[in-house]
């Protein structure tokens, strides 16, 4: 029975994880399409906070319950396939994150909060660099979230 809440937590827990990193790549091309500075600061400050409060806090507790559930049930966490590319494919979603997301989303929240510097050839640079590594970000995690419910044979 504990297998089946520590289970349910860890999916729990990836559920919202993956909703807030889809989601902040939405508010940011939402944000961008009103070409307005003030609106774009305004979604990449909500960005950074939802990072802190359910990225942050879900990285952590899927890791926790992943490696609890996996333990519990007798499964060999890297004799296992498709739970070790799962754990490659989450970590490096969370190395893009922390080199390369949350420095770019500090720079493009500070350029676009600062009306007399503001440029926008300088925004789009970052901007396409965010994107890129964004979305590196965001399929893996969603590559290994797939892993995890067909458990292919690998």
């Amino acid at each position: 029975m504990a297998y089946f809440y520590i289970k349910l937590i860890h999916v729990v827990f990836v559920i919202i994880f993956l909703g807030n990193i889809t989601i902040g790549l939405f508010w940011k091309m939402f944000a961008e399409k009103t070409k307005d500075p003030d609106k774009i600061a305004f979604a990449f400050k909500g960005i950074i906070k939802a990072d802190r409060y359910f990225t942050v806090p879900g990285v952590i507790v899927i890791t926790i319950f992943g490696i609890a559930g996996a333990m519990h049930a007798g499964i060999p966490i890297l004799g296992t396939g498709w739970i070790l590319w799962s754990i490659i494919l989450f970590s490096i979603s969370g190395v893009v994150f922390m080199v390369k997301l949350v420095p770019l989303q500090k720079q493009l929240a500070a350029l676009a909060s600062d009306k007399e510097k503001f440029n926008w050839d300088e925004y789009h640079k970052l901007s396409k660099q965010w994107d890129l590594w964004g979305y590196i970000a965001l399929l893996t995690p969603w590559l290994a979230t797939i892993l995890m419910v067909i458990k292919p044979n690998l």
